[in-house]
């Protein structure tokens, strides 16, 4: 019997690879690139995308050129766009290993020290943690800011924004790094509002910024430094004192030194993997929040009824819980519409298409750029009739959650690119709205002669989109709500670790 060395089959596998590529690229270069709006010499289609909600633009074109897969050409960038869930599927999901790649973006990495990207080890041991499971063990972090979020809501209305954006930070940087922040002006949280307001991160640029950029970097880069470094150091200190409380970083710490585990990760893993999370988790989660607030804003009628399901259950005696989710399908339903309506993320950040690829009779240049449009999926009205329209309903069917109704996961991303925190991130929304509805109502501020302040609903546009400053009235629901809520914001207080 004749066998092969190691050597002799590794050698005739790389050829046989190679053969493949060669004649998949020889297939591929006599097929039509996808369609797309007329290049002009030079500079393609640069000229053709706009500044601001580019989504929205490429939506258009998808349906101008009744195609799902459309092609740009940016001043010699080739760009792809993918508009619906079937393209995103079988591209950045079934061929994620071609597609799984970001965009070696100099500014961010080189010059910023944004390094927060997370490779495979990093994504296995976030979803490890972060999964449906796991992530309950985080559910009293989440209730305990909801209540306190409560408390500034029934206090200083007018600065709910502000409060979000505090809430999250607190279930963050608990959760992440098991540190408790400042009421106000917590240096952690302003960190992370800082880093997320970079231009480069809140607009999608249309070419490599050049060397004008140089100087604002090296503030960036101080930021993303800061972002890595000090709440992870502040962890550590904490675990070397005794004192740390159980979260994301000192546990999986903790399992590095345990001899009767075998870890597949490094300290490094864990420092990096915590700084995706406090990035990732801060502005989506207000983001959200904001969009709930403007969706009630313009439909009371759908705040009644989740009110009413809310007030049918507890009868007012308590505030909600996560063990009442399913019991209260509208509400559900009603998060599920406002993650799909204004969703935070209407653009997938970039991927790199490492080699040449076919999708359609199309050939795909490698070295392309492929972006997943999650705005358009997420508006197809094939999927999603009257798809502009708030409508928590299109989620239900007799009362309970429809199963047959596409959930809004590409509000998180695609293929091994999706968010790994958006079980946390959901179940902290979920929560949050159902808390507010039970106590508050929502209703359009007035000015000094008592007319009304409609809310622009307009977004900053960029890669995370946020409602622009707005006005509204948080009114309380009854005597009996105040009470809950300063109750609620006691006990809290009393049961939190007393830790800096």
């Amino acid at each position: 019997m004749l066998t092969s060395s190691p050597v002799v089959l590794c050698t005739t596998f790389m050829i046989l690879a190679m053969v493949y590529a060669a004649t998949l690229r020889t297939r591929c270069s006599k097929l039509p690139l996808p369609p797309g709006p007329h290049k002009l010499p030079l500079v393609g289609n640069l000229f053709d995308v706009p500044s601001t909600f580019q989504w929205q633009t490429y939506a258009r074109w998808s349906k101008q050129y009744d195609s799902d897969i459309i092609h740009l050409n940016l001043a010699g960038t080739s760009v792809i766009v993918l508009s619906s869930l079937e393209a995103t599927d079988a591209l950045l999901e079934k061929r994620s290993s071609l597609y799984s790649d970001r965009d070696a973006l100099t500014m961010v990495t080189e010059l910023m020290g944004w390094y927060f990207d997370i490779g495979r080890t990093h994504r296995r041991l976030f979803n490890q943690s972060f999964n449906v499971k796991a992530s309950r063990k985080y559910e009293p972090q989440e209730l305990t800011g909801t209540h306190v979020l409560l408390g500034r809501l029934l206090s200083t209305p007018k600065g709910f924004m502000d409060h979000f954006r505090q809430m999250a930070g607190e279930i963050i940087m608990s959760v992440t790094y098991g540190i408790d922040v400042l009421p106000s002006d917590d240096p952690y949280v302003t960190l992370a509002h800082k880093a997320n307001t970079f231009p480069i991160l809140k607009h999608i640029p249309r070419w490599f910024p050049g060397a004008g950029f140089k100087r604002q970097a090296e503030e960036w880069l101080n930021l993303s430094r800061g972002m890595l470094e000090l709440p992870f150091a502040e962890t550590k200190r904490q675990m070397d004192s005794g004192t740390a409380p159980p979260s994301f970083t000192a546990d999986s710490l903790h399992a590095l030194n345990d001899p009767d585990k075998q870890p597949y990760y490094n300290e490094h893993h864990v420092q990096q993997t915590a700084g995706t999370m406090y990035i990732g988790g801060a502005d989506t989660t207000v983001s959200a929040l904001g969009t709930f607030v403007l969706a009630m804003l313009a439909n009371p009628t759908a705040q009644k009824k989740a009110q009413a399901e809310i007030d049918e259950l507890t009868g007012g005696r308590y505030l909600p819980t996560f063990e009442d989710e399913a019991s209260l399908p509208y509400v559900p339903a009603l998060v599920k519409e406002v993650m799909r309506w204004e969703n935070v993320a209407p653009i997938a950040i970039p991927r790199l298409l490492a080699t040449e690829d076919e999708y359609r009779g199309y050939r795909l240049p490698a070295g392309s750029l492929v972006v997943g449009n999650a705005w358009a999926i997420l508006h197809n009205e094939n999927v999603y009739p009257d798809p502009h329209a708030f409508k928590p309903e299109r989620f239900l069917l007799d009362g309970k959650l429809n199963p047959a109704v596409r959930n809004p996961e590409a509000a998180f991303g695609f293929g091994r690119r999706q968010c790994p925190g958006r079980h946390l991130a959901l179940s902290s929304i979920w929560i949050t709205v159902a808390s507010i509805l039970a106590t508050f109502d929502i209703s359009k501020a007035v000015d000094e002669d008592g007319r009304v302040i409609e809310p622009s609903h307009e977004y900053l546009s960029g890669i995370i989109t946020t409602p622009l400053p707005f006005k509204c009235s948080f009114t309380p629901r009854s005597q009996e709500a105040i009470a809950l809520i300063k109750a609620a914001v006691k006990d809290d207080y009393r049961a939190q670790p007393k830790h800096k």
